[in-house]
């Protein structure tokens, strides 16, 4: 069950001269893993390479998954855009996220289906990602059809403060720590961050995140329970068309509405107890809050000559749910088989899910609004056989059931709907020798609906007849792999895929309606290599190419907008004497951008670097972002938009927003082990 090769390097406990408590560190592309992983595709990767990795906002943290490129086309409040197996996976609608076991995917958000914002997490705190692509495991249920990825917090960690600058200005502070209370312990974790950006209009983002856990032995088991707030208000520089910057309206890095922004608030609280042994019983239970409210313009004047089109999303809303799982054994030696067997649930509670049309910030009128009441219950389970000790088999299977509930301000967009979904999964894996290992795999996935699409009959904008959307879209994936491990130190991973996807059909939050597309197909190979020819240097590299395509279209107009296709990637890490140095590069090809494939975006390559140097308990370090000063697009889009003087009907263009020019942050953190937290017993 658990899981395979990272692409990144990983080649040191959290910057070794820094003395600090012991800390553990997780080692995912250094261990081999040849006879345990389950696909060539799935990895683990631990907090060495966050440290050793540049890392520009939260939402990269997502970036060690090999393939997977997080983009930023608003403000940095606001969740990345994602992409991976050739899906342009808009905030998150295919691919699925959990913290400690949470799902953070937000259904029938205001700004997106799936909307998945990981700018509350606090880096620091973060001891190791589990990731796995594809639709093939039952633990991972709606969402997890292009992938998934597991965030594991620590249970301790060190009595630490940092503190980092750099232009825009750029402010950032960190402390951790950690307390005996009681029979148990008390991690805190804050984070303070301001940030103008590097674009002309100042982005003044404001953040402040608060972590707090509790670890304690409870029975035959750890009781963790921890509580989680965060609050961040930001303006945003979007993406502008092209023509506007060639014609001098503006520069490369302007903005032609100063207007736009937002703010999100989120406090929730998660207990888990996990038995102890290799065969566990777990326990999770959460609730949380959450308040969110965006203001985007991406056509000026062109639906609005007058007021301009300036639109606010609105989210409100408290979700509660829970987990059980059951690991355990039947049989003996060779014929015994592992069972994980699990339930889920859990509801949402959306009182306020809106789209207002607004003028600097200020309400006009009333597109949509909604109170949404949403849950789901699901089952699942696997069985992992061993016919021979070189093979083994997993099948697996989960069932879902839906339940929407839409009260909209139009009466005829109100409605119910119920919807279950069974998906069967299987995985078989061979050692044929102990270096290698190749695996085939197969499953059936999917992701939910916005519930405003399942009750939907009129659109907002316009009075006319809406098409409802399915509530669950089926996806159903293939893939093959090989794990090779020729040298001690060297894993190379390769694997092939196919994707179908049911249905392109969406509920559009930008709009308040549905936007069909049809059924899809995609497919790709990945290609992974690491290698860590000696323990201060380490080096690893990745492609991946995908091909998306709308199956019920003509070949001539059946692309899929803004699937990404060639995806690079690779770095070196070298640490010596205290020194810790790493270059990375981020290469992402050409995609199209309309059906017809006419308007292609251009390819996008930037280099980050870090140098760091420990002495004693202290670090100093410094990170350059775009480190060649690429002028690339960060994402591009192709749409019809209005700026002043323009015809009633728009212009069609490219809008596009600039990768941030070159910024250097520097950074100092104090491992201080004099200072004690000190608990009450």
């Amino acid at each position: 069950m658990l899981l395979a090769t990272p692409v990144t390097p990983l080649i040191a406990a959290e910057t070794a001269a820094i003395e600090v408590s012991p800390m553990i560190t997780v080692f995912g592309r250094a261990n081999n893993l040849v006879g345990t992983a389950n696909a060539a595709s799935e990895g683990r990767v631990g907090r060495a390479d966050f440290n050793t990795r540049p890392l520009q906002r939260a939402g990269e943290l997502l970036e060690v998954v090999p393939g997977l490129i997080a983009t930023q086309h608003s403000g940095g409040g606001k969740a990345n855009q994602y992409f991976l197996r050739g899906f342009n996976l808009d905030h998150g609608t295919d691919f699925a996220a959990f913290l400690d076991g949470v799902p953070l995917n937000y259904r029938s958000h205001g700004h997106g289906q799936g909307y998945l914002d990981l700018n509350f997490i606090i880096p620091e705190a973060i001891e190791y990602i589990d990731y796995a692509k594809g639709p093939y495991r039952a633990d991972a249920g709606d969402f997890a059809t292009a992938g998934s990825a597991t965030f594991r917090t620590y249970d301790n960690l060190p009595t630490r403060l940092s503190a980092e600058g750099g232009s825009g200005p750029y402010l950032r502070a960190v402390g951790t720590g950690t307390a005996r209370l009681g029979e148990g312990s008390l991690l805190l974790a804050v984070e303070a961050r301001h940030d103008d950006g590097r674009y002309i209009l100042t982005e003044n983002l404001s953040q402040f995140s608060g972590f707090g856990k509790y670890t304690v032995p409870l029975g035959d088991g750890t009781l963790r329970t921890s509580i989680a707030a965060y609050h961040v208000d930001f303006n945003s520089s979007e993406q502008v068309p092209q023509r506007a910057i060639d014609s001098g309206i503006i520069g490369r890095l302007g903005f032609l509405d100063n207007d736009l922004g937002g703010s999100t608030t989120r406090i929730g609280v998660v207990s888990n107890w996990t038995q102890n042994g290799n065969m566990p019983l777990l326990v999770l239970a959460y609730a949380h809050h959450y308040r969110f409210k965006l203001y985007s313009n991406f056509t000026y004047l062109l639906d609005d000559p007058v007021n301009g089109d300036e639109f606010e999303q609105a989210d409100r809303r408290t979700v509660i749910g829970g987990r059980v799982t059951k690991a355990f054994k039947a049989g003996a030696d060779a014929m015994s088989i592992e069972f994980l067997l699990g339930t889920e649930g859990r509801y949402d509670f959306i009182p306020e899910v809106g789209l207002y049309r607004t003028a600097a910030r200020a309400r006009l009128s009333t597109v949509r609004q909604d109170d949404v009441k949403q849950g789901s219950g699901a089952i699942f389970g696997e069985a992992t056989l061993h016919p021979t000790d070189r093979l083994r088999v997993i099948l697996g299977a989960r069932g879902d059931v839906y339940n929407f509930d839409v009260t909209s301000d139009l009466a005829v967009n109100s409605g119910t709907d119920t919807a279950t979904i069974f998906s069967p999964k299987a995985t078989v894996a061979w050692t044929p020798v102990d270096a290698v290992e190749l695996y085939a795999n197969y499953g059936r996935g999917f992701h939910s609906n916005d519930a405003r699409g399942t009750s939907i009959t009129i659109d907002p904008n316009n009075g006319h007849a809406a098409d409802r959307v399915a509530p669950l879209v089926r996806g159903e994936g293939y893939e093959g792999g090989v794990r090779l491990r020729p040298l001690n130190g060297l894993s190379i991973t390769a694997s092939g895929w196919w994707l179908d996807l049911q249905s392109e059909l969406l509920f559009v939050g930008d709009g308040g309606t549905t936007e069909p597309q049809g059924p899809s197909r995609r497919k790709g190979v990945e290609f992974g290599a690491f290698y860590q020819p000696a323990p201060w240097l380490a080096l690893d590299a990745e492609y991946t190419f995908s091909k998306g395509r709308l199956t019920e279209l003509p070949r001539d107009v059946n692309r899929i907008p803004g699937a990404i296709e060639r995806v690079i990637a690779g770095g070196i890490v070298v640490q010596r004497g205290g020194f810790t140095g790493s270059l990375r590069l981020r290469h992402f090809g050409s995609v199209a951008l309309i059906e017809d494939n006419s308007v292609r975006s251009q390819p996008t390559t930037v280099v980050n670097s870090r140098l760091a140097y420990g002495f004693g308990r202290y670090e100093i370090a410094a990170s350059i972002f775009n480190l060649l000063n690429s002028k690339d697009a960060e994402i591009d889009y192709f749409y019809a938009s209005r700026l002043p003087g323009e015809p009633a009907g728009g212009v069609e263009d490219t809008n596009l927003k600039p990768v941030e020019p070159r910024q250097i942050r520097k950074r100092c953190a104090g491992a201080l082990q004099g200072l004690k937290f000190h608990g009450m017993s």
